[in-house]
């Protein structure tokens, strides 16, 4: 199937509205892209032309957005790219959505911490002695047989 797959750059332009809908979860944000380009005439950098697009998120990433997104956080945003005609009280309306597949923050401007969402904590596997890999500093013996003699008790039989 043929889409338009995008990647934005850009600012939460307002807080994700979460909902729960027949179809599972739900939430979508405004998100705001400016332009920014280098003036020569004022020797600085200067805002541009800003584009809102309505992101959509479903299911688990709806969640995860409506949990830890807030106005203002730089974030990127990819997905498909959806732009609506629509007349409303006479006038033509064009909008651009993007249905996302993936959002997260712009660590270019920040930090972030990551925490997995909705498993239940399991019990850690029991921890094994790391294997020694290196060779002694002598060449004595190779790894493979530091691992044998380690392993290598005699068999008792009664």
């Amino acid at each position: 199937m043929n889409e338009t797959m995008v990647c934005a750059v850009g600012r939460v332009a307002t807080q994700p509205v979460y909902r729960e809908v027949a179809s599972g979860p739900s939430a979508r944000f405004r998100l705001a892209v400016t332009a920014r380009y280098w003036d020569r005439e004022k020797n600085t950098w200067t805002d541009g032309h800003t584009n809102f697009f309505t992101v959509w998120a479903n299911r688990q990433l709806a969640t995860n957005t409506a949990a830890s997104l807030t106005v203002g956080e730089p974030v990127i945003v990819q997905g498909r790219l959806k732009v609506r005609t629509d007349v409303r009280e006479g006038q033509s309306w064009t909008s651009a959505d993007i249905d996302a597949v993936s959002i997260g923050h712009d660590l270019a401007w920040g930090t972030s911490a990551f925490r997995r969402a909705g498993k239940a904590e399991t019990a850690p596997a029991p921890t094994q002695p790391e294997p020694n890999w290196e060779t002694p500093p002598d060449g004595s013996a190779k790894p493979s047989d530091q691992a044998t003699q380690q392993h290598s008790e005699p068999a008792v039989l009664t």
